[in-house]
């Protein structure tokens, strides 16, 4: 009989074993992650002259390289963060040292509250560095953000008035926006069309004149594939423009997982918190099925559900444009990664080339500033501070492209 899976893990940092990290990381980071951290010194100083507050980053998140960037960051100030991840990062023989290096764990989807009261918890420290991603996930667009989620913000305000409750005085507590972008360096392009070529090969599509014809050759079949995947037909579709049929088709795919689960979506949710909702339902019916208290009279509901999530998220942020606008190496290889992991069924692949990693750091907020406004109306403060923080990260990828 399986168990079921630990639900919360709390940060163990291990001082010791951060600096050691700290001291190899570059080593680490250019061979095996293949990327070097670029960060000017304008940002570095910003964040040493708050070495000694509370400090929420917020990074945007393209990458799964992007919190090896954030540590690498903490190594160049010498200093400790904390972060938070989500709870399956855990649950593999590297969770332990995720936990000795500051990383604790969160439910995505749920109101999960081993994690907010630890959270809570951090932000009575006087100098806690908190490092979130409030995208909620990967984005896989090396240019543009997602909407920010609220909940990072909130969390702060809270862990403030905590502190306010026991001295009287209203804490500084920083929020930091962080841009960061790649840039690959070398000989790109071979990789690009070494990884079309591939594709094309594994739909028998003819080779196109350019490689942006190539590229949206390949995005048509796999478009059409999964659409006939889930019962949408050619008439349905007839009169829609690629952006709409995008919209259209991760619609649907949530609707028949929703619809498997009884679930009931609020008008305008973000597509990521049906995902996790459903993903989480998912994993309470499959820890039923382990532990006996469930029949699985389904069997292909699971893998059929798991699949479908996955592509929801893979695809969320995508929309048709994105390469045309600015066809760069990372745009086309933001896109043509998305397909790879659609068709070859991988979900992490590894890095295509060595990159830099450039991270700038935006103006700080500090919420001490807006925390009357917050007491009198908490919703409408922590979105207009969210969308601040959001913007401030859109600018600075902009200005990182101009550069």
């Amino acid at each position: 009989m399986a168990r079921s899976l630990q639900d919360f893990y709390p940060p163990k940092l291990n001082v010791p074993l951060v600096r050691l990290c700290q001291m190899f990381g570059p080593i680490a980071a250019h061979w095996y992650f293949r990327f070097d951290l670029d960060v000017d010194y304008g940002s570095v100083n910003q964040l040493i002259e708050l070495r000694n507050q509370r400090v929420l980053l917020v990074p945007n998140h393209p990458t799964f390289q992007d919190p090896i960037v954030m540590f690498m960051l903490s190594a160049r100030l010498g200093q400790t963060f904390y972060y938070l991840a989500a709870v399956e990062l855990f649950r593999d023989v590297l969770g332990p040292f995720f936990q000795g290096v500051g990383v604790y764990s969160i439910r995505r989807g749920l109101a999960d509250r081993a994690s907010i009261a630890q959270t809570l918890e951090l932000w009575e420290k006087p100098n806690c560095h908190l490092v979130i991603f409030p995208e909620g996930g990967c984005s896989f667009q090396n240019d543009t953000v997602m909407p920010f989620r609220i909940g990072a913000v909130q969390l702060a305000f809270q862990g403030m008035n905590r502190v306010a409750k026991q001295t009287q005085d209203i804490p500084d507590l920083y929020t930091v926006p962080v841009s960061i972008k790649y840039r690959y360096t070398g000989r790109i392009y071979q990789v690009i069309d070494k990884t079309l070529a591939d594709l094309e090969q594994a739909f028998a599509i003819p080779k196109k004149a350019t490689r942006y014809d190539r590229l949206r050759a390949i995005a048509t079949q796999v478009l059409v594939s999964i659409e006939n995947e889930y019962g949408i037909s050619a008439s349905e579709i007839a009169e829609q423009t690629w952006n709409q049929r995008i919209a259209s088709l991760k619609a649907k795919v949530l609707e028949q997982c929703e619809q498997q689960f009884g679930l009931i979506s609020a008008p305008g949710e973000a597509n990521r918190e049906r995902v996790y909702r459903i993903l989480n339902t998912l994993q309470t019916r499959t820890e039923q099925i382990d532990t006996g208290e469930m029949v699985d009279e389904h069997p292909w509901e699971i893998a059929f559900v798991q699949k479908s999530m996955l592509r929801v998220l893979n695809f969320d942020a995508i929309y048709d444009g994105y390469v045309a606008a600015a066809p760069t190496p990372e745009r086309f290889l933001d896109t043509l990664i998305r397909l790879e992991r659609e068709v070859f069924g991988i979900d992490k692949p590894p890095p295509k080339g060595h990159r830099v990693a450039l991270l700038r750091i935006g103006n700080p907020i500090n919420l001490k500033d807006h925390f009357e406004a917050f007491q009198k109306n908490k919703v409408e403060t922590v979105s207009a501070i969210a969308q601040q923080l959001q913007n401030a990260v859109q600018t600075g990828l902009n200005n990182l492209q101009t550069k």
